[in-house]
């Protein structure tokens, strides 16, 4: 059975926009829909998204996985083990994931509050392992080059029937020149085929020249996941993953911080202290993560403590800033990637003091030399790529 040329769609952004629809305006569409109605949005990171997992696999040779939100990912990783530590702070140590799902399981669990309600992307068939996390969690939909029958049919009940379910032709290649309208107004422009590569590695100024393999895996899956992003954007990666991302912030700066804020709240997720919470039997997954949140919140008000003791069976005592400081400082090796030039210090002084240990951006600021120097003072090894990643 043929792909159709066109989709037509429930509404646009809003529900007052309407009548939508995707098309072709040369052949047919490259995707299937297998199950559920996608809406305007879905579609979008579903697009987004396929893009950066499908490049992850490319470039890393390992099966890939990305978690979107409103055409920017909350998450992107490739399928490496996952250690104890993290099976518990994923909420997975009672499954057998394969590397698929380990890549999932990575992406999701880069920002589990980003992450409620995602668009879900796997650069492979999806199998039974996979599929039965994706079951668990609440997601919009996902894409993917296939699914086996037996993913294909668990995946078909969730949400009662309505999981959309999208199958992309892993082939398509889209033509040279993109265009969109913005206000009735044609804007074209070539298509961004720009793939990372170690090569981007090569230009390093900073007095440490020393990139491991697993710096350099970690940079390019931060590069790769910047392409997507809205930008302004920064990412730090470690481990295979992205651990957080600072998106569409109108200075670098605020990117940095929201990206090593999260990468901090990440870490903290991984504290002893977390995993023994005295949780109520009755406590549902999404509610420990909110409950989390709010137990490494500093600012978190007695108004909104009060009824999150109610979670427990005993009230647990709350970290004290001392020992999430003492915690932060045991977070090492971390690598930032940056779509753009970074134009002052501030960035590498806020970097610094989340484990940050290697950096690539294109470089080409007035600057440089100051970012230079404070890099040479952490002992950063930076790498200037020459390629501005900016995604609008």
């Amino acid at each position: 059975m043929s792909n159709p040329t066109e989709l037509k769609l429930r509404y646009g952004c809003n529900p007052y926009q309407a009548p939508a629809r995707v098309f072709m305006n040369n052949g047919e569409l490259p995707f299937k829909v297998l199950n559920g109605a996608p809406g305007y949005i879905n579609l979008l990171d579903a697009l987004n998204s396929w893009q950066l997992v499908k490049e992850l696999r490319q470039v890393l040779n390992l099966p890939a996985a990305a978690s979107f939100k409103h055409v920017s990912p909350a998450g992107a990783a490739v399928g490496l083990p996952l250690s104890e530590t993290l099976k518990r702070a994923y909420g997975v140590e009672d499954l057998e994931l394969s590397p698929l799902g380990n890549a999932y399981a990575r992406a999701r669990g880069a920002d589990r509050l980003s992450s409620f309600g995602d668009w879900v992307a796997l650069s492979d068939v999806v199998d039974l392992s996979t599929a039965r996390l994706l079951n668990r969690e609440v997601s919009d939909g996902v894409i993917a080059p296939g699914y086996e029958p037996a993913a294909l049919e668990l995946l078909q009940k969730k949400q009662k029937g309505r999981y959309i379910i999208l199958e992309m032709d892993p082939t398509y290649e889209p033509e040279e020149l993109e265009r969109r309208e913005v206000f009735g107004i044609t804007f074209e422009q070539k298509h961004n085929t720009a793939l990372a590569s170690t090569e981007w590695l090569q230009n390093i100024p900073t007095s440490n020249k020393e990139l491991p393999e697993s710096a350099q895996r970690d940079l390019l899956i931060a590069l790769i996941a910047l392409k997507y992003t809205q930008s302004n954007s920064i990412s730090f990666a470690l481990d295979g993953q992205c651990i957080g991302i600072g998106a569409g912030q109108q200075s670098r700066i605020q990117c940095t911080r929201l990206a090593a804020s999260k990468a901090a709240n990440w870490y903290l997720r991984q504290h002893p202290r977390i995993a023994e919470l005295p949780w109520k039997a009755t406590v549902k997954r999404q509610d420990r993560v909110n409950a989390i949140d709010l137990y490494l919140r500093d600012d978190a008000t007695a108004a909104e403590l009060e009824p999150w003791k109610e979670l427990f069976e005993e009230v647990p005592a709350r970290l004290t800033a001392e020992e999430k400081q003492e915690w932060l400082k045991t977070l090492k090796n971390v690598a930032l990637g940056s779509d753009a030039f970074i134009p002052f210090r501030d960035n590498v002084d806020c970097a610094a003091a989340y484990g940050v240990k290697y950096i690539a951006q294109p470089g080409g600021s007035l600057r440089d030399e100051d970012v230079i120097e404070a890099c040479n003072i952490y002992d950063i090894a930076m790498a200037f790529t020459g390629v501005r990643l900016f995604h609008h």
